[in-house]
């Protein structure tokens, strides 16, 4: 796994747009910089905000010194005309929202979405599997779940064996949304973690990880965010990171509080599945079961004779 880059982000300038990715809700975009790099470029003009990018850089960067896999992030200036042939006017007003600094994930060629199909045949240790729900548990990330991973496969050709890969924690640290209700020793439901089919052993992570949340630790990864992401709620970035490293510091020590355990194996989550969809579709006015299931539950019964006379 590559060092992580040191006690700064790397800077590098976006010179041709690729293509969006519709499929996140902040729209991100891949894009080729100046360093010959290709990164997932995350916006600061998107829906979600600069806390979606201080998410970003303090859950990846904390991953990456706890040891799991997550691509390098890099700062990168970008200026809206190397996108001018992008022809979504939603896209482009994103795009001149966004001119300047944005954040960057070094792009994972090839690499495939950890879904449920592939997560029945994938191996995952338990303690694998286990750091990585005790790293979203203690970073309150509430986006990894069994239909949403943000976890990837990678590589996924050559001879070098597909490994996990974390991506994607702008849903992560939910208490800096509102700072006057942040408990530190709060629990989460983290039932249908996208792991918790592996038997996470959350109780040897947490003997491992929790020691080396230190203060200089944290303190190291929250001076990687730019200042000007941080003055949202304080009045100096300073003030911001002092409160960040309080409540992580905080969390860390109250993991007894917090530590998820007795995940629900496989087979008990297939089962709520079946359960949630057969209630679903027997809740459903007779004309709505003609309908396709788009949600990734079981398809609902097509009858095409309504529409042949």
């Amino acid at each position: 796994m590559d060092e992580w880059p040191g006690n700064m982000l790397r800077e590098v300038t976006a010179t041709r747009y690729v293509t969006p990715l519709h499929a996140g809700g902040s729209v991100p975009g891949v894009v080729e910089a100046d360093d010959l790099g290709t990164y997932v470029l995350k916006f600061t003009g998107s829906a979600q905000g600069v806390k979606a990018l201080v998410a970003e850089i303090v859950v990846g960067e904390l991953a990456r010194r706890l040891g799991l896999r997550f691509p390098e992030l890099v700062l990168a200036h970008f200026d809206p005309a190397v996108a001018a042939d992008e022809p979504h006017q939603e896209v482009q007003d994103l795009l001149h929202a966004s001119a300047g600094l944005n954040l960057g994930m070094d792009y994972l060629p090839g690499a495939a979405d950890f879904t449920p199909e592939i997560a029945e045949v994938f191996a995952v240790d338990p303690l694998e599997a286990g750091r990585i729900v005790w790293l979203d548990a203690f970073t309150v990330n509430v986006d990894r779940t069994v239909h949403s991973s943000n976890l990837m496969v990678w590589p996924t050709f050559g001879t070098v064996p597909p490994k996990l890969w974390l991506i994607d924690h702008g849903a992560a640290l939910v208490f800096h949304h509102r700072w006057d209700g942040a408990a530190p020793e709060r629990a989460y439901d983290f039932r249908h973690h996208a792991l918790g089919g592996y038997g996470p052993d959350t109780r040897a992570a947490d003997a491992e990880l929790a020691p080396k949340v230190t203060e200089g630790l944290l303190r190291e990864v929250l001076a990687l965010v730019p200042d000007a992401w941080l003055t949202a709620d304080f009045a100096t970035p300073e003030q911001a990171r002092d409160a960040y490293v309080s409540f992580l510091l905080a969390r860390a020590r109250s993991s007894a509080s917090w530590l998820p355990t007795g995940f629900p194996s496989r087979d008990e989550l297939a089962a709520a599945d079946a359960r949630r969809a057969a209630a679903m579709e027997k809740g459903r006015p007779a004309w709505l079961k003609r309908v396709p299931d788009l949600h990734g539950k079981p398809g609902a019964e097509q009858d095409w004779s309504v529409h042949l006379g």
